[in-house]
């Protein structure tokens, strides 16, 4: 069958979701994202994704692919979005769909991808972001955390700060190449860059560096905890509400095929 296939873009609050995948039990985004598409064009294959995300963990970036019959694709491109999201709740959004080579692959052509992670460090919560942000009340050292976070960058093994899957890794040596802390007013955000990230891996690292600037861990145990590669060593999982996956690097665009 001649397809055409489509690059999206998709956002999504994580609250009410059970992540990205689609789920056994429970929701996840794929599916409202799936039904959305089937009910423009049935009997559609399923949406390739770049990236999972756990239950509660946001996107503003996530990237899918989709093929679509030729025979069944009668809008123009710049009207797809707007189609798909006319079929989605309001917490689901495509933000873009174009063109895209018949070879691209959301997931294997990902060259890296980018997490924020945003830390409200005030005595009282701020109520507009409860579903966005780690409410830390404690001051913490922002000093000692940027110092620390630069023990994370290059290529390491990441095994003491990503949580155990009921399976094997095949390997899990993994290579950041930007972990910033960033404030603004109580608001600290955490910007994560990398080729690719283990389960919970963000929010493992988030973890430690918060307990670093709580006094809790020292920046030199940062990485004596790396060659321990034990989940023990580490700090506490940061909770996945404040956790958004921003961005997915690709090389370059392939010419449409």
């Amino acid at each position: 069958m001649d397809t055409l296939k489509f690059k999206l873009v998709i956002a999504y609050d994580g609250t009410h979701y059970e992540g990205w995948q689609v789920q056994k039990t429970g929701l996840g985004v794929q599916q409202k994202v799936e039904e959305a598409l089937a009910r423009l064009f049935p009997g559609l294959n399923r949406v390739h994704s770049s990236s999972r995300t756990d239950t509660g963990v946001h996107a503003l970036g996530m990237v899918a692919h989709v093929e679509i019959p030729k025979a069944k694709f009668k809008m123009p491109v710049a009207k797809l979005a707007l189609a798909i999201n006319a079929h989605l709740p309001e917490d689901i959004r495509v933000m873009s769909a174009s063109r895209c080579a018949s070879g691209f692959h959301a997931r294997f052509d990902a060259t890296g991808k980018q997490y924020r992670y945003f830390v409200w460090n005030h005595r009282a919560m701020n109520p507009l972001l409860r579903t966005r942000a780690w409410h830390v009340p404690p001051p913490l050292d922002l000093p000692a955390m940027r110092k620390a976070a630069p023990l994370f960058l290059g290529r390491h093994d990441f095994k003491s700060f990503a949580a155990n899957r009921n399976y094997e890794m095949e390997s899990t040596v993994r290579t950041l190449a930007r972990c910033d802390i960033k404030n603004k007013g109580p608001l600290i955000t955490f910007l994560i860059e990398g080729d690719g990230f283990l389960y919970k891996m963000c929010r493992g690292i988030v973890g430690t560096l918060v307990q670093t600037g709580q006094g809790k861990i020292g920046v030199e145990d940062i990485r004596h905890i790396l060659k321990q590669r034990d989940r023990r060593t580490a700090g506490m999982t940061a909770p996945a509400h404040g956790l958004v996956l921003w961005k997915v690097f690709y090389e370059r665009a392939k010419p449409k095929g």
